[in-house]
């Protein structure tokens, strides 16, 4: 196949790119040849083969050219015709979140009823019963959306009804709602009396009493009573959390709200060898700090940065704290409708069986308005960190795009690097401002998939017109935009490339079990009419412009002489297979700094030197996080409702 493929490339390279050299042609470390190796440079140029020395590229041109390049210790890689490109650079994740994930009770984003809650937990409780009666059960990856659709939101009643004296905490997918029992919210000392907290909400009933439901700052609030992770826990959470990465190919991250634990647990790692991503961290700043001083709240963030931040990048992965993360409204997902939008949710003033579907009263929250986001931008403009806004409804999105327009009047110097994250409605007229304000906007492309949390009451809840704009990345380039890649990680499954199908087909996947289209037939097809990405766009999108997120466009991101070798194989070709087929794809190597740090295949011995790395009782941790994270894997906690779902993330 190789040769063959070879055969057949050699002319089509003269068109579409030529080779790169170093001025110094002595032997390499490493050489991988006999691939379609694309580039993302300029020209989306298509090479053959890659000479490595000392973590750099030294050489990206044909199989003949790069000859020169092997000597007697040289390795060499041959990939067979397959498609080698630049590592993965997801630049919106929540890593540590990700590995706990990984490793707690797990409802696996499965659509659930709150019977099917109610047995699952049981069978979390049962066991784990030498925990009664004490200690907190945290339960992680609840699919609200669609409870909701299936059946009604959840309440303390429905974890009060459970055989166990336990406080139970359960966490949405999404990050933002936690639903709680009657000993938990007494632990948290929540009552009817409890004012809601800036940025969040106590769901309460008819009477005022608190339902269980909490929202945002509310939820956190609660979360906060519960004894903290180990410095062990801790670290066991970020191995899971590279073992993952490693087998997704992603060789650079951005954890999107960080602190001291994010810090010390990723450092750890590092000084032990362990880290195999290069680390960047966002410190979230509150809306109260920013309110109160907004030169004092990014001041403290700076100090919090200096404890861990490594100055400028090494071939080999290290840390650096450069973000700021402001939560700037919630989700525009039904029900929980806190994203911040021009004109309100619509509400149902019919029936279930005949809807009268009307604009209500609520535009979803504000946390952070512009008196107190303008100002604060402009303190991060001159700061020397760049600013990384959640942003999901179109109201949100206007004011932080007026917000940097403010800030680059009052701070005409800064080159601060503005970046809004989601961008799940945008109104038309913003589309071509974030080309003009030099806004990159990062969006989780799997959801641009029809789902629970997409279509039926967050359809309505929106309006159609609304609804016809969600997920408006192909727009938001189309208007000049430069668009990144951030799969917010552990929101969804990790799968990288059901996100990059969904970035060019706008759809699922019937037979990739992290997609919604695997559980529900109704599922299938596109979510709405937006426009969609090429495959150029969407393989930039989570290289090259996540790169330059990060500052490391220099660096990563695109196969070019002078930058780090941070490379990828794939086992299917992502430019040559079928649109159905975008999602169906696996990593066969990552190679981090010219070091192979995962292979499996045709390349499983070439991931070996890692295991060298850690002590012996670590890498057997790590192969049994990723042996767990294969496709329909054992795992106690597996759901029994009896419905066709993923049980654990498809992607290591």
């Amino acid at each position: 196949m190789g040769a063959a493929f070879v055969a057949l490339l050699a002319p089509t390279e003269l068109l579409v790119g030529c080779s790169g050299d170093s001025s110094d042609p002595a032997p390499a470390d490493t050489v991988l040849r006999n691939g379609y190796v694309y580039t993302v440079d300029e020209h989306d140029a298509v090479q053959q083969a890659v000479a490595v020395r000392d973590g750099l590229i030294v050489h990206v041109g044909s199989n003949s050219s790069a000859a020169a390049y092997i000597g007697p210790n040289t390795q060499v890689i041959d990939l067979a015709g397959r498609m080698l490109m630049p590592g993965f650079v997801d630049a919106h994740m929540h890593p540590l979140a990700g590995g706990r994930a990984l490793l707690q009770a797990n409802l696996n984003y499965a659509p659930l009823t709150r019977a099917q809650m109610q047995t699952l937990i049981q069978g979390f409780l049962d066991s784990t019963a030498d925990q009664e009666p004490d200690t907190w059960l945290e339960v992680v990856n609840w699919d609200r959306q669609s409870t909701q659709s299936l059946d009604t939101d959840p309440t303390k009643e429905t974890l009060d009804a459970l055989h166990t004296s336990r406080p139970i905490l359960v966490r949405s997918s999404d990050f933002h709602t936690v639903l709680t029992n009657s000993r938990g919210l007494a632990l948290a000392g929540v009552t009817r009396d409890t004012p809601d907290p800036t940025g969040g909400s106590f769901d309460r009933d008819a009477d005022g009493n608190p339902t269980g439901i909490c929202e945002d700052a509310a939820g956190w609030a609660v979360s906060a009573v519960i004894p903290p992770d180990t410095e062990a826990d801790q670290l066991n959470q970020a191995r899971a959390a590279l073992a993952q990465m490693r087998r997704s190919g992603i060789t650079t991250f951005m954890d999107a709200s960080a602190g001291d634990a994010q810090g010390s647990a990723f450092t750890a790692l590092q000084k032990s060898g362990e880290l195999t991503a290069r680390a960047f961290f966002a410190i979230q700043i509150a809306p109260e700090d920013a309110a109160t001083d907004p030169a004092a709240a990014v001041a403290a963030a700076a100090t919090l940065a200096n404890t861990y931040d490594q100055g400028e990048p090494q071939v080999t992965p290290g840390i650096r704290f450069r973000h700021l993360k402001l939560f700037g409204d919630g989700v525009v997902n039904a029900p929980a409708d806190t994203g911040g939008l021009l004109t309100p949710y619509f509400t149902n003033a019919g029936t279930d069986a005949a809807p009268n579907w009307v604009p209500g009263t609520n535009t979803g929250a504000d946390y952070f308005p512009p008196s107190v986001l303008n100002p604060l931008m402009a303190a991060i403009a001159s700061s020397g960190f760049d600013p990384h806004v959640h942003a999901t409804g179109e109201r949100t999105v206007r004011q932080v795009l007026d917000a940097v327009a403010y800030a680059r009047t009052q701070v005409s110097s800064t080159t601060f690097r503005p970046v809004i994250a989601h961008n799940e409605t945008v109104a038309v007229a913003d589309y071509p401002r974030y080309a003009q304000l030099d806004v990159m906007a990062s969006f989780a492309f799997q959801w641009a998939q029809q789902a629970g949390y997409s279509v039926g009451d967050t359809q309505y809840h929106l309006g159609e017109d609304r609804f016809q704009r969600m997920e408006p990345f192909g727009s938001v380039r189309n208007a000049g935009a430069r668009v990144g890649f951030g799969s917010d990680w552990p929101i969804d499954p990790m799968d990288e490339f059901l996100a990059l199908k969904c970035a060019v087909t706008r759809s699922g996947d019937p037979q990739n079990p992290n997609s919604a289209a695997y559980t529900n037939p109704n599922y299938t097809g596109p979510i709405n009419s937006d426009p969609a990405l090429s495959r150029a766009d969407t393989l930039r999108a989570i290289t090259l412009n996540s790169a330059w997120q990060l500052r490391m466009e220099q660096n990563i991101g695109s196969i070019e002489v002078g930058k780090y070798a941070d490379l990828i194989v794939l086992e299917n070709n992502f430019m040559q297979a079928s649109d159905e087929a975008l999602g169906r794809n696996s990593v066969l190597l990552t190679m981090v700094g010219g070091n192979v740090v995962m292979g499996t295949g045709d390349y499983a011995t070439l991931g070996s030197a890692l295991n060298a790395k850690v002590s012996t009782a670590q890498a057997s941790r790590a192969r049994q996080i990723e042996q767990s994270l294969n496709w329909g894997a054992y795992n106690p906690y597996a759901c029994q409702c009896g419905m066709r779902h993923n049980v654990l993330p498809r992607q290591a």
